[in-house]
């Protein structure tokens, strides 16, 4: 029996072409999605402004974002506060849901949250707090189904916003955002790939709708928000 002589140059060059035709294919398919979520939600960020004039808003929610060594927040985070705080006071939403990481004992992003919010002011009823936001899609999620709320303006960073509104609005949820980006903040380029990425893996959650780590008993974002203490909460 005659053996086939195998052309290794053609099967290599036939190989890198199909490596490559992958990769291509792979970009545009991520650029694609995340291009489809930006545009899909550009029209739901609003201004201050506009933000204040939206009628029957459950809440206004602000998503954790670090807190320091201290248990004071972060840069980020602190921005997020002021104009959470401001929309408040302007009558945007007759209610805050503070969403973060309180994953562990010794850290707290939602406590210094609230702490912020009531050291400015604001009622502690009015102030929720939400202690298993692990994620973006977490906090929606249970915005959603723990607290009740059907109409929300959301309050983070720009380059943050439109994942966040897209997977309000995938939940079932009236979405509005406001961006919180009161100073300049580095590696930009840097955050903004790793949420090009995030946008690609969150589209995919949002049509399997995973459930959180934690559901739990329904607190409904109308009521007061001492409900949502634990044992180290000391609001008044």
């Amino acid at each position: 029996m005659k053996k086939t002589k195998i052309n290794w140059k053609k099967l290599l060059l036939r190989t890198l072409c199909v490596v490559l035709c992958l990769c291509v294919g792979g970009l545009a398919l991520v650029f694609g999605i995340n291009a489809y979520v930006v545009y899909s939600t550009d029209q739901h960020i609003l201004s201050v402004e506009e933000a204040a004039k939206l009628e029957d808003v459950d809440c206004i929610l602000i998503l954790g974002c670090g807190i320091r060594d201290d248990g004071t927040p972060s840069v980020m985070l602190r921005d997020r506060l002021r104009r959470g705080v401001e929309l408040y006071q302007l009558g945007a939403a007759p209610k805050l849901l503070m969403t973060g990481d309180h994953g562990r004992v010794n850290y707290d992003e939602v406590y210094t949250m609230k702490a912020f919010a009531v050291d400015k002011g604001i009622p502690s009823e009015d102030v929720f707090m939400d202690h298993a936001g692990f994620s973006t899609y977490e906090s929606m999620y249970r915005a959603k189904e723990i607290f009740q709320a059907d109409k929300i303006i959301i309050v983070t960073q720009t380059y943050h916003l439109f994942r966040s509104i897209y997977i309000a609005r995938s939940l079932g949820i009236e979405a509005y955002g406001v961006d919180a980006d009161l100073v300049g903040y580095g590696n930009g380029n840097g955050r903004e790939m790793r949420e090009v990425l995030a946008r690609v893996k969150d589209t995919f959650t949002c049509i399997f709708k995973p459930e959180p780590t934690y559901l739990g008993e329904q607190i409904p974002i109308w009521g007061d928000g001492s409900l949502t203490h634990d044992e180290n909460s000391d609001f008044s």
